[in-house]
């Protein structure tokens, strides 16, 4: 399967005790890169999000971002949690003896320390299990996306490949006419400047300029290379670098054809074969 590196993907969940809801992002990277945006009382979560991605993906840049708005509730719902405060209300006396001056906490500003505030109508422990199972399925999600486009890139792949055999085909069926079109020319270049050559010297110099458009090798090599490409492209496991490391073999070849070019036909035939080559290259940046 060919996964690409660019999908989104966004999962909600609402409840009695509030909202949940994940946004990951995906897009092409060297390597695998994963950042994790959690609110502060889901911080042990982050671990466990990045592990899970490593053993999903292996390549791309993953944005991962959770949500969470509770539901407000009623005084009675409130718990205080006197520890917190105790601490707070001891490190304030500290650090007034430290700096000899006499700032005292408000009850406002202890209320708006974390952790001071908890909701007895919500168990942290079923939220933080439900936002973990939510974010497996948004996980799931931007798989099955990835692997759709992929499915996508696989198909335009595919498609130009077909088109480089082609012209791959048409250039080295038209060779022998080009060679004998090449010969004919410079016969006729003799006759109007009335020059004579040995027999012997006319065909060395029909035998060079053969060997010079002497194309043969490099159309081998692009079959040879697209031979490879599609075998990666149906693979297992990662393929994105080593589709980049053929076109860059597929381009070098096309090159090569560009420089022995002699008539117009192979000419323009190489240069569909670089903009072929080209498009498929931007594509499989953004393969897994």
């Amino acid at each position: 399967m060919m996964l690409s590196m660019t999908a989104f993907s966004r999962r909600q969940a609402d409840r009695e005790w509030g909202s949940l809801t994940w946004e990951l992002r995906s897009i092409n990277h060297r390597y695998l890169e994963t950042n994790v945006r959690l609110p502060e009382s889901f911080r042990g979560l982050e671990n466990v999000i990045r592990d899970t991605v490593r053993k999903k993906l292996k390549r791309g840049k993953i944005e991962c971002q959770l949500r969470f708005q509770a539901l407000e509730t009623s005084q009675s719902d409130l718990q205080l949690n006197k520890e917190v405060i105790a601490k707070l209300v001891r490190a304030n006396s500290e650090i007034n003896k430290i700096t000899d001056l006499d700032n005292q906490l408000t009850s406002v500003e202890i209320l708006r320390w974390p952790g001071v505030v908890a909701d007895q109508g919500s168990d942290a422990d079923t939220i933080e299990k439900e936002a973990l199972e939510l974010f497996i399925a948004a996980l799931d999600d931007l798989v099955s996306s990835r692997a759709r486009e992929g499915e996508a890139l696989k198909g335009m792949l595919n498609q130009r490949i077909v088109s480089i055999r082609e012209i791959v085909a048409s250039i080295r069926e038209k060779m022998p006419d080009i060679i004998c079109g090449q010969r004919k020319n410079l016969f006729e270049k003799l006759e109007e400047f009335k020059a004579e050559l040995e027999p012997t010297r006319l065909e060395q110099e029909i035998t060079i300029l053969a060997q010079k458009a002497d194309v043969d090798e490099e159309l081998d090599r692009l079959d040879s290379h697209l031979d490879e490409v599609g075998r990666v492209i149906e693979s297992n496991g990662q393929k994105g670098r080593r589709l980049d490391f053929l076109m860059q073999e597929l381009n070098r070849e096309a090159n090569t054809l560009s420089s022995k070019s002699i008539v117009v036909d192979t000419t323009l035939g190489a240069v569909e074969l670089k903009v072929l080559i080209e498009q498929m290259r931007e594509q499989i940046q953004n393969i897994e």
